[in-house]
């Protein structure tokens, strides 16, 4: 059930244009329009869920991850390597209040980039 006033339930509903990179029943996965490097994909699921520890206890991690696999192997960094973040939060920087994994990579990531 999307939320009216959530950026990414307004995204995968189509109302706001976006750079589409994978889509399957639970999950949705497009570019970040202010990367952080060579490759960087927001992936969320299309139930609005708030963060991950909701989407931990209704069981949808699993399905996060596994796009999270495909997507690595179509953009040609499962080999190389990559990061998976996803913030909880205020104090983690949660921007945007529904769950969404960031997956970057395409160079060597720094230590300290968040």
């Amino acid at each position: 059930m999307p939320m009216e006033d959530c950026l990414f339930c307004k995204i995968i509903a189509g109302d706001i244009p976006s750079a589409k990179v994978f889509e399957n029943d639970e999950v949705f996965a497009f570019r970040d329009i202010n990367p952080q490097a060579p490759v960087h994909v927001l992936i969320v699921p299309k139930k609005h869920v708030a963060n991950v520890i909701e989407g931990a206890a209704c069981g949808l991690m699993n399905a996060l991850c596994g796009a999270a696999a495909q997507i690595a192997a179509q953009e040609g960094i499962d080999k190389t390597g990559f990061r998976l973040i996803t913030n909880c939060g205020h104090d983690g920087c949660q921007s945007v209040g529904h769950l969404h994994l960031h997956l970057l990579g395409g160079r060597q990531l720094s230590e300290t980039m968040a």
